[in-house]
């Protein structure tokens, strides 16, 4: 395991290392914003973490809350990560996320929503004619 001697690593740096966020510039820009919280408190990228420590992670319409067990700033394979991380969502903030995938799911309509595909734009041409 991958551990940081002194203890100390920068939450943007955690955050992409343990595959919370994609790449360190989105983990960035969520702490820029306010969506991450340590103890109901945003934090700046640039705040040190250690193990022990619950942050809170605002993703669209739920809070996601995660326990820090171990501390890198070295990227590492997603089978790994759960050595450094917890989830510890409530129930009710992943029943919201469950409402908001089904939402979602059901907004696509299928048949005719979207972009016309060639045949229809085809078949407007022709009954639109040389307007």
């Amino acid at each position: 395991m991958i551990t940081e001697p002194d203890g100390k690593v920068r939450i943007d740096k955690w955050l992409w290392a343990v595959r919370l966020y994609k790449t360190r510039a989105l983990a960035a820009e969520a702490c820029l914003k306010g969506r991450v919280k340590i103890s109901e408190i945003a934090v700046k990228a640039g705040r040190n973490i250690k193990p022990g420590d619950i942050i809170e992670l605002h993703r669209g319409p739920w809070h996601q809350f995660v326990k820090v067990l171990q501390v890198s700033e070295k990227r590492m394979a997603a089978s790994v990560s759960p050595l450094f991380c917890a989830d510890i969502t409530p129930p009710e903030q992943l029943e919201k996320l469950k409402l908001h995938q089904v939402a979602m799911a059901s907004w696509h309509l299928k048949n005719g929503a979207g972009r016309p595909t060639k045949k229809d734009r085809r078949d407007i041409d022709e009954y639109m004619g040389d307007w």
